[in-house]
């Protein structure tokens, strides 16, 4: 049987067992190749095992006669589509949790950066200037606790819960938001309260975002939503750069109303030094702290991510459903 990786070619080889890999004719496309170049390295191919961010069109699909299975290497699947896929008998799966537990730790490492000014801190030692940045800090006051802090998180799947089980040992107070309230057993074990969206915006120190990149959700954080967060708080962003118009953003720290934001992930990646979030001046650029989308990427989360591909693949080898179906097949 024959497998269609649509990535980096190496990492699956780094995080499965050779003996595996034996048993299946393997094709590697780069991230990013045309359907015409997937096509003529796999129409024949019974799998695909592609990068999140890469794009499995219908017209691939159509062409793959023999295609059982699309698998993303990591959560997301938005670029797959997913109803091509159910139209022909394709299951489309996903590694849903795979990287909570990383992404959680971004997350709170963001949030922790941002209230003990790491970036700020870190250039003022470089330059010489430690007792001077210090002695501000100790004037103003301005360095800030965790557990000082309430916590809003958007969204509460995996990712969101691991970051209120790590917020809640820093005591932290925590408050979310989701389509449905969940039970009062599920609120006790994460120690977080439901709040409607407005008053979560309004009572939160530091708003985390936690959903998927959706029609609905796509530039969510503009300018309305920022003009209803907490005056002095901050935004994180470890889900995906487009739940967050960039300009709306810069103005929003530009104007103080927010005290700046932890990004792991900004609209137009890969990041080149043009793009508009990197043109603000320093003002407004020191009160940004990035890390460049590594939250989800830890060993950890490769090798739990790489076991439930396989298990999915065995499993539709041997004539069953998968465990990680997200096409409603």
């Amino acid at each position: 049987m024959k497998l269609l990786v649509i990535g980096k070619e190496g990492r699956l080889a780094h995080y499965t067992d050779a003996s595996v890999l034996e048993k299946y004719e393997i094709a590697y496309v780069p991230i990013g190749s045309s359907d015409e170049k997937i096509l003529e390295n796999g129409a024949d191919a019974d799998f695909i095992l592609v990068d999140a961010i890469s794009t499995v069109s219908r017209n691939v699909i159509e062409k793959m006669p023999n295609l059982k299975m699309i698998h993303s290497e990591g959560v997301a699947f938005n670029k797959i589509d997913t109803d091509a896929a159910k139209d022909h008998g394709v299951y489309v799966c996903n590694c849903k949790g795979m990287n909570a537990s990383a992404v959680a730790e971004q997350a709170i490492l963001l949030m922790l950066g941002l209230l003990r000014g790491v970036a700020t801190g870190d250039a003022a030692v470089r330059s010489g200037n430690q007792i001077k940045v210090k002695e501000n800090y100790m004037l103003t006051g301005s360095l800030r606790e965790l557990r000082d802090c309430t916590v809003g998180l958007v969204g509460f799947g995996d990712i969101a819960r691991e970051t209120a089980l790590l917020a809640k040992a820093f005591g932290a107070k925590i408050v979310y938001n989701c389509r449905t309230p969940k039970s009062a057993e599920v609120e006790e074990t994460y120690g977080a309260n439901y709040m409607d969206l407005d008053s979560l915006l309004r009572e939160s120190d530091i708003v985390s975002l936690h959903v998927p990149v959706t029609p609905a959700t796509a530039g969510m954080v503009n300018e309305e939503f920022l003009s209803k967060m907490k005056e002095g708080s901050y935004l994180i962003n470890t889900s995906r750069g487009e739940l967050v118009e960039a300009d709306a953003l810069l103005s929003a720290i530009r104007s103080g109303h927010i005290a700046g934001a932890g990004l792991d992930t900004v609209t137009g990646e890969p990041i080149t030094v043009d793009n508009p979030m990197l043109q603000a001046e320093d003002e407004v650029e020191k009160k940004i702290l990035y890390s460049c989308h590594v939250g989800g990427i830890t060993a950890s989360s490769f090798a739990r991510g790489y076991a439930m591909f396989w298990s999915d693949l065995d499993k539709v080898v041997r004539g069953e459903r998968p465990d990680h179906i997200v096409n409603g097949m």
